[in-house]
């Protein structure tokens, strides 16, 4: 019998709003699939459109960023640099021929371990319907 397909998620959190609230989400024992790899990077804004290229031409099935919301940004604007980044990467995965719903830009604060949780489960749902990365070895 075959199993169920189950997705990577590489997600970058950064260390201030999101990386906080996923740790709100097991400190609550709030359950999320663990399909997501949390990489916690300072800030949103560190993270290279090259770091997204990467993880999904190495088999990721998806990649998921997460940063402070607008205007609450430790670095001031550095979630701001994201989301103009994240036009880009969408851009790549065109290029890829990959789906867009492989990438997901999402504002999670320090406090909202239960949208944190919901947004991992919404996005390995996703990832199920659309099936492996054709990138993924």
């Amino acid at each position: 019998m075959m199993s169920e397909f189950e997705p990577t998620i590489i997600t970058f959190c950064c260390n201030w709003c999101a990386y906080a609230g996923a740790d709100m989400a097991g400190t609550s024992q709030i359950d999320y699939p663990p399909n997501v790899l949390i990489i916690r990077a300072m800030c949103s804004g560190m993270i290279h459109p090259n770091f997204v290229t990467e993880a999904l031409m190495g088999g990721a099935d998806g990649v998921l960023i997460c940063g402070c919301h607008p205007g609450d940004c430790h670095y001031l604007e550095g979630n701001l640099k994201t989301e103009k980044r994240a036009e880009a990467i969408e851009l790549l995965l065109e290029d890829f021929g990959l789906e867009p719903e492989r990438f997901r830009l999402e504002w999670v604060s320090a406090s909202e371990g239960k949208k944190f949780a919901q947004i991992a489960a919404e996005m390995t749902e996703t990832l199920r319907e659309l099936g492996p990365s054709p990138y993924k070895p």
